[in-house]
């Protein structure tokens, strides 16, 4: 009786063995980012970020008493690529969730397959409004950072101020980002200052190897000031051409780049050939000049260079870090891995980052979260040029005066 006993007692620890196992198992997160070429400037830190929170959400347990476990990819910043590794990670992987891309190509693209296999998919960087317009939209894609609206506004208001201003250019990479944003800019532009004349566009293509054709035929238009979304490798290349050309100097420095040049990526990268005196903006500043840093970006920045072991780290990662920590608290929301339960979950949700509270729409699901903008100077604390008392913006009763409804509002809740 006692061995027939012993033995019922065996195989059903054998029975529940797998089981155990089974709800042990990692959450697994496909992280399709460019890890070369010119802009793994951009992609690998913001996987550093992602890995980051991975780190800290592991070492309080994971989420749902399970550790999270990130599968990282080179896309190459390649649509192409980063949807054949988008299906690949789902099909052979069998990933839970994909999180990552990079660029306006790649995210649109890899919506598609989120949507096809009815997966959950967070855009940490993307920021074409056609990766969740009317269009496009469906419930498994989410936008963790701002939009071209968003940004096309910002910079609109910052060129407006420039009162002698009477004659802008463009200088835009020529892809879905680049074309978005300059036509935000110039559209937001014409409402706020009807006398400024748009009078030359140049379109370089998206990992341009050589700007000098793009920068002397603007420069033989003349204008008093230029906006440019270039950004990652190409803006380096492009303002290490620029400046011997006298580019920045002939429009008194009165330069606007919504390209996320003023990170400390960028500024390292630079260095010394770095334009000081334009105007540009950044997901973080990371070094915080001006006004109080907020006591949780403080200790994520401290956390980013415990991690990094840099002193100075990228102001990319973060956007890795708040896509991770968003679909974490999505997944405890939802008390579920199942795709359906947490896009509901996400949909309308309101999370903590370091730089502050972000609520994903109801309608477009994205956060059209402002952007940190400020001149770049030289301070003798540091080896590199820095944003000089950076500020958010657009505020947020100026994105919904642009609008003309709360992205953010829900039934019954208009604020």
């Amino acid at each position: 009786m006692f061995r027939r006993h012993m033995l019922m007692l065996a195989g059903g620890a054998v029975l529940l063995a797998p089981l155990a196992a089974a709800a042990a198992a990692p959450i697994e997160i496909g992280f399709p980012i460019p890890l070369s070429g010119p802009t793994a400037l951009y992609g690998v830190p913001v996987l550093k970020g992602a890995e980051l929170a991975v780190s800290e959400i592991n070492a309080k347990g994971g989420v749902l008493g399970r550790k999270l476990e990130l599968l990282p990819r080179d896309s190459k910043a390649d649509a192409d690529e980063a949807v054949r590794l988008a299906r690949e990670l789902i099909i052979k992987d069998n990933v839970n969730f994909l999180v990552g891309t990079l660029t306006s190509a790649e995210a649109p693209a890899v919506s598609t397959v989120a949507k096809e296999n009815k997966i959950v998919f967070i855009a940490p960087t993307s920021e074409t409004t056609r990766l969740t317009d009317p269009q496009h939209i469906h419930p498994y894609v989410f936008r963790a950072t701002s939009n071209t609206d968003v940004e096309g506004l910002a910079s609109a208001q910052l060129m407006a101020r420039w009162k002698n201003v009477k004659t802008v250019a463009t200088m835009s990479p020529d892809y879905a980002y680049g074309r978005d944003v300059t036509a935000a800019f110039v559209r937001d532009l014409k409402k706020l200052r009807p006398d400024i004349k748009i009078v030359d566009e140049e379109w370089p293509k998206l990992g341009q190897p050589d700007f000098t054709p793009f920068i002397t035929a603007q420069m033989s238009k003349r204008p008093d000031a230029i906006y440019c979304s270039l950004f990652a490798g190409d803006f380096a290349t492009f303002a290490k051409e620029a400046e011997p050309l006298g580019y920045f100097k002939a429009i008194g420095n009165r330069f606007i780049d919504s390209g996320a040049v003023g990170s400390t990526d960028e500024a390292k990268a630079l260095g010394n050939d770095y334009p000081v005196g334009i105007l540009v903006n950044t997901f973080d500043p990371v070094i915080w000049t001006g006004s109080p840093e907020p006591p949780a970006h403080k200790q994520y920045i401290a956390a980013l260079q415990r991690f990094t072991h840099q002193k100075y780290p990228s102001a990319l990662s973060i956007q890795g870090y708040i896509a991770i920590e968003a679909l974490a608290d999505g997944i405890t929301k939802a008390r579920s891995i199942d795709s359906d339960k947490v896009s509901k979950a996400l949909i309308g949700m309101t999370f903590d980052t370091p730089i502050g509270a972000r609520s994903f729409s109801v309608k477009s699901h994205e956060t059209f979260s402002p952007e940190f903008w400020g001149v770049m100077v030289k301070e003798a604390a540091y080896p590199f040029v820095v944003m000089k008392d950076p500020k958010l913006l657009p505020t947020r009763a100026q994105l919904i005066a642009a609008l003309g409804a709360n992205p953010f509002a829900v039934a019954g809740n208009p604020n």
